[in-house]
């Protein structure tokens, strides 16, 4: 069984309505069977004295990153929306780090990029774990080809001992494989990928 304790956090990824739920104008085919394995693993991680954290897009009505002002993806998670609320039931056990909410780009919870200069940024996330003396990461959510594989990417390059546990994740699989190449990136920059 993964070890949650003093000195690791447990980082859950944009576990949002527009992601997790069929309705969401992004939905991640599969995202809510997360939820239930999530809320465990945070009261698990809670119980243990280990520091639980959230990441939440949190986007303008207009913004680079969506396809209607030149991006890839539909409008999802816009401030104050219901997409961008994190999905009902979640066990909501620590605070939550919001990205994108001046409109700039990025994937990881750990930095943004201002889409007007292309220069990156961190956000508040590495210096909570750092003010909870965290040593190890563990990072699950949504999705694994996109904001987990980036997050966590972000997370062992900043020397944090980094897992990634795929049962509770799901992938978007733009294309088909997406998810399996992410896990494979993700091991191959030493990052540990369980099963469970």
């Amino acid at each position: 069984m993964h070890e949650l304790g003093p000195g690791s956090a447990l980082v859950v990824v944009d576990l949002q309505n527009d992601f997790a739920d069929p309705r969401g104008s992004l939905y991640v085919r599969g995202g809510e069977e997360v939820v239930a394995p999530v809320n465990e693993l945070v009261r698990r991680a809670s119980g243990a004295g280990a520091f639980v954290v959230y990441t939440e897009d949190w986007h303008p009505e207009s913004t680079p990153h969506f396809a209607k002002d030149g991006g890839l993806w539909p409008v999802h998670c816009v401030a104050g929306t219901w997409g961008a609320e994190l999905v009902p039931g979640l066990v909501v056990a620590g605070p939550a780090v919001r990205t994108g909410v001046g409109g700039e780009d990025g994937y990881s919870g750990f930095g943004e990029r201002d889409v007007a200069t292309g220069e990156t940024r961190p956000t508040e996330l590495a210096a909570l774990l750092g003010d909870h003396g965290v040593r190890r990461v563990t990072v699950v959510g949504l999705a694994t080809d996109y904001c987990v594989k980036y997050t966590a990417l972000d997370a062992v390059a900043l020397g944090f001992e980094t897992t990634v546990l795929a049962s509770c994740c799901r992938a978007v699989d733009l294309h088909a494989g997406d998810g399996a190449a992410a896990l494979e990136q993700l091991a191959g920059a030493g990052v540990e990928v369980l099963a469970s």
